[in-house]
């Protein structure tokens, strides 16, 4: 027996009669031989992990565009709070935690340059529309390694495309994830937007403090106490109606006076206003995108539309803003 073997007997021994076993995956769109050393949900987090897509999101937004300072929150660090709560949660339910991971790790590939403003103009001149995370499996069935994909497991891919709030994970690792994500983003910015001065701690209505917690770190310690509590030893992932509640009121409290405010989307139209002409400029001069998307069209038959949005998509907030001064920004002549 094999080190994965031996692993793969491990977690049928340990884990919770509802976890997803790494030896009863519905497997991969094409077949590979396994690892001797790591349970496919493993390869499948190391690959994530590894993959070009998930270092871009260090340079993509949150919630504040291009913010100053160093202690803000960018995608890849929301991330990884959601990969650290969703894992604490797993691990105490007896889950599998390394599915768990690779959910939590991919559920973000496909954002957009700044944030959820460029998710809703590329929604809007798209052709076919666009939502970040059926283009966070489209990454990892497809783009990435140049149009071979990653070859996730269908539990991992289905856990990323089940992420939103009107998700329906078929595993409960997907689940505890679909749950992270939001107790991650309340938390993290609440904790962004008193850095930002927007309000205090004190402002926050009491409630849902009084419910929750009257600091990040009580509520996130609330929130994963109620869901471990209420789900162990359960076919699903629960929260009680009182804490459910108060959540639900705080991440509407917070849609009102942080995701809409002025602060954060005092740049969102120049944003969007650059996302859309460098979408108008790839598509009258599409010869100029990367060789990898135009192999797309050709080989693969992709619109050009689809392989334009791609590439937007793809872009961190920098390289954008630099893609856009290269070709709008005029530069200064110099006669030396």
């Amino acid at each position: 027996m094999n080190i994965r073997e031996s692993m793969e007997a491990l977690e049928e021994q340990i884990l919770s009669p509802y976890a997803a076993l790494s030896c009863r995956t519905r497997g991969r769109d094409r077949p590979e031989p396994p690892c001797d050393i790591r349970p496919e949900y493993q390869r499948d987090r190391d690959r994530i992990l590894h993959c070009k897509a998930f270092r871009r999101l260090k340079h993509k937004t949150q919630v504040f565009l291009a913010p100053e300072g160093d202690h803000y929150r960018t995608r890849l660090t929301h991330t990884l709070e959601v990969s650290q709560i969703a894992r604490t949660i797993a691990k105490s339910l007896r889950l599998n935690e390394s599915l768990t991971e690779a959910i939590a790790l991919g559920h973000d590939l496909g954002h957009t340059p700044f944030g959820h403003s460029g998710e809703a103009v590329l929604d809007h001149i798209c052709e076919d529309g666009f939502s970040h995370y059926k283009q966070s499996v489209r990454i990892v069935e497809i783009l990435e390694k140049d149009g071979k994909g990653l070859n996730l497991t269908w539990e991992t891919r289905d856990g990323i495309l089940n992420h939103r709030t009107t998700g329906q994970p078929s595993t409960l690792e997907g689940a505890v994830v679909r749950l992270s994500d939001k107790i991650a983003y309340i938390n993290h910015d609440i904790d962004d937007a008193i850095r930002a001065r927007m309000f205090t701690e004190a402002q926050i209505p009491a409630v849902f403090t009084d419910v929750l917690g009257k600091s990040v770190r009580e509520r996130l310690n609330n929130l994963i106490h109620d869901i471990i509590i209420n789900s162990m030893d359960k076919p699903a992932i629960i929260m009680s109606d009182g804490m459910e509640e108060a959540m639900g009121g705080l991440r509407r409290w917070m849609f009102e006076n942080v995701y809409k405010n002025d602060i954060p989307k005092a740049e969102e139209g120049k944003a969007q206003q650059m996302i859309s002409q460098l979408y108008d400029y790839y598509m009258k001069h599409v010869d100029k995108l990367p060789v990898e998307y135009l192999l797309l069209m050709v080989n693969k038959g992709e619109k050009k539309s689809r392989v334009v949005c791609d590439y937007i998509a793809g872009m961190s907030d920098i390289y954008a803003i630099d893609q856009f001064e290269e070709l709008f920004v005029p530069k200064r002549w110099n006669v030396y």
